[in-house]
C-alpha cells in the first residue's frame, strides 16, 4: 500500500511540473528542510544579486580533443547587478581543501573588498574566462570613475573532464559574454547549466544549485542566499534529510565509464564552489566567519573535504554600499558578533539545500566516450525518504 502511494505521489509531482514547464526542486519532492526561504529560494533573493549562464553542449561518442563531445559552460554572479558597474562589496573567502582554484582571493582578503563579478567554469578554462572578463571591463568602461585602475577578476572552477572534452578548451570569450549578458535577478535555472553543466556529485549527476533563507535579527528581516557548483563527494556518504540515501542506493545507477579518463581520481574526489551573498551588514572579518560555516552545510549532505577535492568558498555582503572610497573616510554599519548565530545557521541551511537542489534538477548526462552520470532518481529518493519517515507530504 505504501509503495502505491509513493508511486502516485511521484507521478503527481512529475505531471505537475511537466504541465508548468518547470523542473521540480527538492522541496517539491517532499524533502524536509529547516528555515524560511526567500521568494525565489535562490541567491537572487538578496537584493541586487544577478546570475547568468552560458551552457555549451554538443556532440556525442568518442572524445576527439578539440572537437568534443562538449559538456561545459560559464556562470556569472554580479553582487550588485551588472548595471552598477564598479561597486565593491565587503567579502572574504575560505578553503576547506585547496585542490582547486579561485583567482583574485589574495586581494579580497588583503583589501576586504570584492571588486569584480564572480565567474565559475571548468578547471582548464579559468585563464580564458579571466582574460575575457578583463576585456569586458575595458569594452564596457567598468571602472568608469577610475583614472588608473588594476583588477583581479575572481574566477573559480571545478573539473568536468569525465563528461567534457576538457583539453579541447571550448570555453571562449563569447561564452563569458553570454553568461554576463544573461545575468538577471529572480528565478534562476539549476542542474546542468552554466559552469555546472558537466559536473557530478555524490555518486549522481551534479551541477548548479541555489537556495536562500530569510531570518530576523532584532525585529529586522535579512536574507542569505547560496549558489553552488557541486562536483564532489562519494556516493556512500550521500545524506538527504538525515537519511543515508547513498547507502540505500549504492547499487543503483552508478557512474558509467566506457573509456576511463587519464586520471588518478579516487571515489570522493571532485570539488565544490560555494558563493554566499547576504544583506546583513558585515565586515570582512565577519564574512570570513560566514565562509568558514559553509563546510558545515557541505558536510551535512556528505562532503568530506577529500585530498582530491577543491572546496573553496566566498561570502559577500551587499550592505554598506558606499563603504569603498579611495580618497576619503567612510562610515559603515556592522552587525554585532553576538547577534550572528542566525546568520551562521541560515548559511548552513542554504548551502545544504542548494546542493540538493542541484542534484534534484540535474538530468542524466552522457559525455565523452559514452561516459555517463545518472540523475538522482526522484522515485527512489522519495521511497527511501518514506522508508525512514522523512518525506514531507
Amino acid at each position: 500500500m505504501h509503495g502505491k502511494l509513493i508511486v502516485v505521489f511521484s507521478i503527481i509531482v512529475a505531471l505537475s511540473f511537466t504541465t508548468y514547464g518547470q523542473k521540480p526542486r527538492a522541496r517539491d519532492l517532499g524533502i524536509p528542510f529547516v528555515g524560511t526561504t526567500g521568494e525565489f529560494n535562490a541567491i537572487t533573493d538578496v537584493k541586487g544579486v544577478e546570475v547568468g549562464y552560458s551552457t555549451i553542449i554538443s556532440g556525442k561518442g568518442e572524445n576527439v580533443v578539440g572537437k568534443g563531445p562538449i559538456r561545459t559552460g560559464v556562470t556569472a554572479i554580479f553582487p550588485r547587478g551588472k548595471a552598477k558597474k564598479f561597486s565593491p562589496v565587503y567579502a572574504n573567502w575560505y578553503s576547506l581543501n585547496g585542490n582547486g582554484e579561485m583567482t583574485g582571493t589574495t586581494w579580497v582578503t588583503e583589501s576586504g573588498f570584492l571588486e569584480t563579478p564572480i565567474m565559475i567554469t571548468n578547471t582548464n578554462s579559468v585563464g580564458e574566462v579571466r582574460q575575457a572578463v578583463l576585456q569586458w571591463f575595458v569594452n564596457t568602461d567598468w571602472y568608469s570613475e577610475e583614472d588608473w585602475w588594476y583588477t583581479y577578476p575572481v574566477v573559480a572552477e571545478t573539473y568536468d573532464g569525465f563528461l567534457n572534452d576538457i583539453y579541447g578548451f571550448h570555453v571562449k570569450e563569447k561564452h563569458v559574454l553570454e553568461a554576463i549578458a544573461n545575468s538577471s535577478g529572480g528565478k534562476i535555472s539549476e542542474g546542468n547549466v552554466g559552469g555546472g553543466t558537466g559536473m557530478m556529485c555524490l555518486g549522481f549527476k551534479g551541477g548548479t544549485g541555489t537556495a536562500s533563507r530569510v531570518f530576523e535579527i532584532q525585529d529586522q528581516n535579512y536574507t542569505i542566499g547560496a549558489l553552488v557548483q557541486a562536483n564532489f563527494g562519494a556516493k556512500r556518504n550521500l545524506s538527504i534529510a538525515g537519511v543515508p540515501v547513498g547507502i540505500e542506493l549504492k547499487d543503483t545507477l552508478n557512474y558509467k565509464y566506457n573509456a576511463a579518463p587519464k586520471s588518478r581520481r579516487q571515489e570522493g574526489d571532485g570539488s565544490i564552489i560555494v558563493i554566499v551573498a547576504t544583506d546583513v551588514p558585515l565586515l570582512p572579518h565577519q564574512l570570513k566567519r560566514i565562509a568558514q560555516r559553509i563546510p558545515l552545510g557541505v558536510g551535512i549532505v556528505g562532503g568530506r573535504g577529500g585530498n582530491g577535492s577543491g572546496d573553496i568558498f566566498l561570502a559577500f555582503s551587499t550592505a554598506n554600499e558606499n563603504a569603498f572610497d579611495r580618497d576619503k573616510m567612510t562610515s559603515v554599519n556592522t552587525m554585532s558578533n553576538d547577534l550572528l548565530n542566525p546568520v551562521f545557521e541560515a548559511t548552513v541551511e542554504a548551502v545544504e539545500e542548494a546542493i540538493i537542489n542541484a542534484m534534484v534538477a540535474a538530468e542524466t548526462m552522457e559525455g565523452i566516450n559514452g561516459n555517463k552520470a545518472y540523475a538522482l532518481p526522484h522515485d527512489l529518493l522519495i521511497s527511501t525518504l518514506k522508508k525512514y519517515n522523512r518525506l514531507q507530504e
